[in-house]
């Protein structure tokens, strides 16, 4: 357990780890990829390990280089080089529906599992979808959830009809691993997509390795057969979703902070969140190599955060501090993550005093000064970071299993409190 320490107005300049959403797509595109590859500012996490030992599970050679903040991935030219593997995912989502369709490129039985929470996280729709073109992939236990048994012998291709409405993921998984399918690839999507802005950083991602992607906006993609990934050096951006702690506690603490190498041209969804600071009362400023916030007098927002959900907790901490309510709308998705992160944001908030009304898409916040407590974080990275940011102006909030935050930022707590000096 970890006390926060009360403070008073930040004034920093900071940096944040590598982007975990761009360093995962990468080093599925340089391991089916065509010679070496150096993924540079890569984030070296708990998540992004995971997806490393699961790729040298099945043959793919990955050398992490942490003193230099880099990955090398010889990759193994879109076959995966063994013919049998039992995968082991914890609760990284985004490993196991990439890998899931990455499977299906070879030729023998895999199996990717992980931690019981991860078996309660639906991956049904991606199954569906892969089998419709042309795989062998099949729930094991038959709950529409991992583990996930791959009967492996190509990816043959075609169209294929998927919704939009549960993970951006399912898309994403699909179109990384389409250049090796045997014929085109034709993805429509029957509803409205959420977390667009991750299925574009895939898309530029895909680019950067030398695959293009034809698209109608985020209603229809198609990859063209015959494409391959080829071995490139690749510098991943600052991760918005940590830079956003940052941003929060200027606005919490009515003081400054500036996060360099993020610029207003990302691709990121979360780099919006100052967009919605602003929207609450605080100063933003952009440029092409950083962003910053300014804190003011906090109001509340009624905001559809359906294209930012890794934000939404962070957002909260914010909200208690405002004049006015916060309504925080279409994020349904939420309760498939790590944990149901709604329910689990209104119980916290409870325990530190906070009136909240739960939804099933999202939640209102009636703010009141919060009063110290524990604060379980449900193995929940992002419960844990975004909570602390309340004990920047309330004594005696504690986080309990801080050392979740490995997950996508080893360092966060490091980080944190060099903003008191």
């Amino acid at each position: 357990m970890i006390e926060i320490k009360p403070v008073d107005k930040v004034n920093a300049t900071v940096r944040v780890p590598g982007s975990k959403s761009y360093t995962n797509r990468a080093l599925i595109a340089a391991s089916l990829a065509t010679g070496e590859s150096v993924i540079k500012n890569a984030l070296l996490s708990e998540d992004t390990r995971i997806m490393i030992s699961c790729l040298e599970e099945v043959d793919v050679h990955v050398k992490s280089v942490p003193e230099e903040n880099a990955i090398i991935v010889n990759g193994c030219e879109g076959t995966i080089p063994v013919e049998r593997a039992r995968l082991f995912a914890g609760n990284a989502g985004t490993v196991v529906r990439f890998m899931t369709a990455a499977l299906t490129l070879g030729n023998g039985q895999y199996e990717i599992d992980g931690i019981e929470r991860m078996r309660k996280r639906p991956i049904q729709q991606l199954i569906d979808a892969l089998n419709r073109l042309g795989a062998d992939v099949v729930s094991k236990e038959g709950t529409g959830c991992p583990p996930v048994l791959i009967n492996a012998g190509g990816l043959m291709g075609g169209k294929v009809e998927i919704p939009g409405n549960v993970s951006s993921q399912y898309i994403s998984a699909i179109l990384l691993s389409a250049p090796y399918a045997d014929n085109d690839v034709r993805i429509i999507i029957t509803d409205d997509l959420v977390s667009k802005h991750y299925v574009d950083m895939t898309i530029a991602v895909m680019s950067k390795f030398g695959v293009s992607v034809e698209r109608d906006s985020y209603r229809e993609f198609c990859v063209k057969s015959g494409q391959n990934y080829k071995g490139c050096k690749y510098i991943v951006e600052p991760d918005a979703s940590g830079a956003s702690y940052f941003f929060a506690a200027a606005a919490i603490t009515g003081g400054r902070v500036k996060v360099e190498g993020l610029g207003e041209g990302s691709l990121q969804g979360d780099a919006k969140f100052i967009d919605i600071l602003r929207d609450m009362g605080c100063s933003t400023r952009k440029s092409q190599d950083w962003l910053e916030v300014e804190g003011g007098e906090l109001r509340g927002v009624d905001v559809d955060m359906n294209d930012t959900p890794d934000v939404v907790q962070t957002l909260v901490s914010v909200a208690v501090f405002a004049k006015g309510k916060t309504r925080i709308r279409n994020v349904k998705n939420l309760r498939y993550k790590e944990t149901d992160r709604i329910t689990a944001i209104v119980n916290e908030l409870k325990r530190v005093g906070i009136e909240v009304t739960e939804f099933e898409d999202g939640l209102e916040i009636n703010p009141s000064p919060p009063h110290s407590a524990e604060i379980s974080t449900y193995n929940d990275h992002r419960m844990a970071m975004s909570f602390a940011l309340i004990g920047l102006r309330t004594k005696g909030i504690k986080i309990k299993n801080p050392e979740c935050v490995e997950k996508t930022f080893p360092d966060f707590f490091e980080r944190l409190e060099e903003l008191y000096y």
